[in-house]
C-alpha cells in the first residue's frame, strides 16, 4: 500500500487518505472499483446497494465467491475488498439509495460520488442528490464491449440528465431471474425459458431462481427447499435442469406451469430481503386463475388486445404442445431456434411473459406489444468493467488534485478507430439551458389530455416514473395554492381517481412541482390534446415551441432522401442537444474532433448498466 501512495505523489496521497467516498452500486463495475479503490489508498469509503448475490454474478463480479450468494452485495464487497486493504474504513449499507434515509446531508458527508449503478431511475435520484449537495459524481455505464465514464459538477458540466436518453435497453440477469419490474425483463425471461426448453440450453440463461445447486441458495433458500421438499417430490418437482425436469414430465403444461409460476415464486418470497423495498410477487395456480376477461372487445384483432390469464394459460398449453412435437422432429441433438415470425414461438413467449408479468405485478401487454420488444441477446463482459473501474479512479484522482477541467468523458469502443485508440477522450459538455434538472429555473412541458389523465397517472406515470421523482409534492399555481398530491400518506388519496379537468387544469395550467428528498422543483406546463401520436398517454417535451413546431419538420426528408423514422433507425445512439433533436434526427455539429463525435455516439447505450443483457 505504501507503494501505491508513493507513486501517487506527496500531495494526491494525501488528498486520498483524506477523502470520504460514497460507492453507489456492488455489481460488475463496483466490484472492480472498490478493489481499485482500497489498492489506490483510499479507506474512508461507504458503499450501497440494494441486491443480494446471484450465482449468475459469480462469473464476472469477482469479490463474490459461491458461499455468498444469497448475500448482500454490498456486505461481501465491503468485506472481501478489505482483504485488499486492512486499514481501509468502509462502510456498506444494504438499501436503496433512493430511500428517504439519504437525503442531501447524507451526500454531504462525502467529498466525491461514484456511481456503479444498473438503472436509470436511480442513476438519475443520484445526479440530483449530488447537484443539490454541490458535489462531484463520476458517472460510468458498460455495454457489451462499450463503456463510458464521464464527470458531472454543478454549474460546471452537463448533468446526467442534460441529454434526452433512448429506451433503456440492458437490464441484469439477477433482475431477469429474481426481481423483474418492467415488461421487457419479462420478455427476456420468456425467451430464456424457450431456450432452456427448447433452444441452446445455456447456465447463464437458467429460469430458475437459483435451485440448481441447494448448497449456494443462501440460508433462505435452504429454509423453503427443507419446507417444500415433500411437497415437491409429490408433484413431481425436482430442481434440476429445465428441460431435463420437463422432459421427465412429458412436457405436462399443468405441471411446468405450476412449477414455473407457483412453486418458484414461492422460493423467491422465501428470500424475504429482496422484498423489504420491493412489491413481493403473488404465485398463480393452474387451477385457479383469475376469472377477469379482456377489457377488450372480441372484435379487436387478438394481436392488438391484451389477453386474459386464462387465455395466456391456454395459449401456454397449446404451444408447449406443439413446440413439444417440433422439437421431437429435430432429433436426439437437435433444437428449436427462436424467432419472431415463428407463431407458436412468439405466442409462447407472450404469454408466458404476460403471465411473469401478472405475478409480479407488471402491466399486462398485447402480442404485438411483446413481438416489438423481443430481440437479440449479448453478454457483460468483464474486461469492458475492469477498463471502466480504472478510469473511474483516474478521473477521482483528477478531482482530488483540483484539476476538474482536466476531466473527459471517455468512451471505450469495441474496434480501435484509425488512430488506433480503443478509448477515446472527449471534453465536458457545459450545462444545457434547457435542462429541466441542473438549469437555473427548471421547467417541463407536458403534452396530455387532462380529461382522460387522472392524478395518480399523473403522480405515478409522469412525475415519478417519466421525470424521476421520489416522493413529489404538487400545488396548481392557481391563485388558490391547491394541493394536488402530497407526499404525506393519506392527504390527497382523494385526489387519486380524480380527472385532471376536474381541478379546472386544462391548456396552459401551470403545475408547481416539489420533491422534498430531492431538494428539487419543476414548474410543469401542462398542453392540452384531445389525442396524441402513437396512442400515446402524455408525452414529456422540453418546450412547447419545440412541440409546435414537429409536424412541418417530420414532413421534411432529410437531405439523402432518408425520412426521419429511417434516419433514427440506421443511427438510434447518436447524441442530441434537445428533445427536438431526438423527434427530427438532427445530430449535433460537429465541433470536437471526429474520432470523440463518433465516440459519444456510444453514451446512449452504454451509460445504462454495468451487469447486462441487451435487447
Amino acid at each position: 500500500m505504501a507503494a501505491s501512495l508513493g507513486v501517487l505523489g506527496e500531495t494526491t496521497s494525501k488528498n486520498v487518505l483524506s477523502c470520504k467516498l460514497l460507492v453507489v452500486g456492488a455489481g460488475g463495475i463496483g466490484c472492480e472499483l472498490l478493489k481499485n479503490l482500497v489498492l489506490t489508498g483510499f479507506q474512508d469509503i461507504a458503499v450501497i446497494d440494494l441486491d443480494t448475490i446471484d450465482v449468475s454474478n459469480l462469473n464476472r463480479q469477482f469479490l463474490f465467491r459461491k458461499e455468498h450468494v444469497g448475500k448482500s452485495k454490498a456486505q461481501v464487497a465491503k468485506e472481501s475488498a478489505m482483504s485488499f486493504n486492512p486499514n481501509a474504513k468502509i462502510v456498506a449499507y444494504h438499501d436503496s439509495i433512493m430511500s428517504s434515509d439519504y437525503g442531501v446531508d447524507f451526500f454531504k458527508k462525502f467529498d466525491m460520488v461514484m456511481n456503479a449503478l444498473d438503472n436509470r431511475a436511480a442513476r438519475n435520484h443520484v445526479n440530483r442528490m449530488c447537484l443539490a449537495a454541490d458535489i462531484p459524481l463520476i458517472e460510468s455505464g458498460t455495454a457489451g464491449y462499450l463503456g463510458q465514464v464521464t464527470v458531472i459538477k454543478k454549474g460546471l458540466t452537463e448533468c446526467y440528465e442534460c441529454q434526452p436518453k433512448p429506451p433503456q435497453k440492458t437490464f441484469p440477469g439477477c433482475t431477469i431471474r429474481n426481481t423483474p419490474s418492467e415488461t421487457i425483463h419479462c420478455v427476456v425471461w420468456a425467451k430464456h425459458l424457450f431456450n432452456q426448453l427448447f433452444g441452446e440450453e445455456d447456465p447463464d440463461q437458467d429460469v430458475s431462481p437459483d435451485t440448481e445447486d441447494p448448497e449456494l441458495a443462501a440460508e433462505a433458500g435452504q429454509t423453503a427447499l427443507t419446507q417444500d421438499k415433500k411437497a415437491d417430490v409429490a408433484g413431481g418437482i425436482d430442481r434440476k435442469s429445465t428441460r431435463a425436469w420437463a422432459s421427465e414430465t412429458g412436457y405436462d403444461a399443468k405441471k411446468i406451469f405450476n412449477k414455473l409460476f407457483r412453486d418458484d415464486i414461492k422460493y423467491l418470497l422465501s428470500m424475504e430481503t429482496l422484498w423489504k423495498k420491493r412489491r413481493p410477487p403473488v404465485p398463480l395456480d393452474f387451477d385457479k386463475l383469475p376469472h377477469s376477461e379482456s377489457s377488450e372487445p372480441s372484435s379487436v384483432m387478438r394481436d392488438q388486445r391484451v389477453w386474459s390469464m386464462k387465455e395466456c394459460a391456454d395459449v401456454f398449453t397449446d404451444c408447449l404442445a406443439g413446440l413439444k412435437k417440433e422439437f421431437a422432429k429435430q432429433g436426439k441433438n437437435g433444437m428449436l431456434i427462436w424467432d419472431k415470425d415463428d407463431d407458436l414461438a412468439m405466442d409462447f413467449v407472450a404469454s408466458t411473459a404476460n403471465i411473469r408479468s401478472h405475478i409480479f405485478g407488471i402491466n399486462l401487454k398485447t402480442r404485438f406489444d411483446i413481438k416489438s420488444m423481443a430481440g437479440n441477446i449479448i453478454p457483460a463482459i468483464a474486461t469492458t468493467n475492469a477498463i471502466i473501474a480504472a478510469l473511474i479512479v483516474m478521473e477521482g484522482l483528477k478531482i482530488l488534485n483540483g484539476r476538474i477541467e482536466d476531466c473527459k468523458q471517455i468512451y471505450l469502443n469495441r474496434q480501435p478507430n484509425p488512430r488506433k485508440k480503443l478509448l477515446v477522450p472527449c471534453a465536458l459538455d457545459k450545462p444545457s439551458p434547457k435542462c429541466y434538472v441542473c438549469s437555473s429555473k427548471p421547467e417541463v412541458t407536458v403534452v396530455l389530455n387532462t380529461e382522460k389523465i387522472t392524478v395518480k397517472t399523473l403522480e405515478d406515470k409522469i412525475l415519478k416514473n417519466a421525470i424521476g421523482m421520489v416522493a413529489p409534492d404538487v400545488e396548481i399555481d392557481d391563485g388558490k395554492g391547491t394541493i394536488l398530491i402530497s407526499s404525506e400518506e393519506g392527504e390527497t388519496e382523494e385526489n387519486s381517481d380524480k380527472f385532471l379537468s376536474e381541478f379546472h387544469i386544462g391548456n396552459g395550467s401551470i403545475l408547481k412541482c416539489d420533491d422534498f428528498l430531492q431538494n428539487y422543483e419543476l414548474k410543469v406546463i401542462i398542453a392540452h390534446t384531445e389525442k396524441l401520436e402513437e396512442e400515446k398517454e402524455f408525452d414529456v417535451v422540453g418546450d412547447l415551441s419545440e412541440l409546435q413546431a414537429k409536424p412541418e419538420e417530420e414532413k421534411t426528408a432529410n437531405h439523402n432522401g432518408a425520412t426521419k423514422d429511417q434516419e433514427e433507425e440506421e443511427d438510434d445512439v447518436m447524441v442530441v442537444d434537445d428533445i427536438e433533436a431526438i423527434k427530427t434526427g438532427t445530430k449535433r455539429k460537429a465541433d470536437q474532433d471526429p474520432e470523440a463525435i463518433k465516440a459519444k455516439r456510444v453514451k446512449a447505450s452504454s451509460d445504462q448498466s454495468d451487469d447486462i443483457v441487451i435487447l
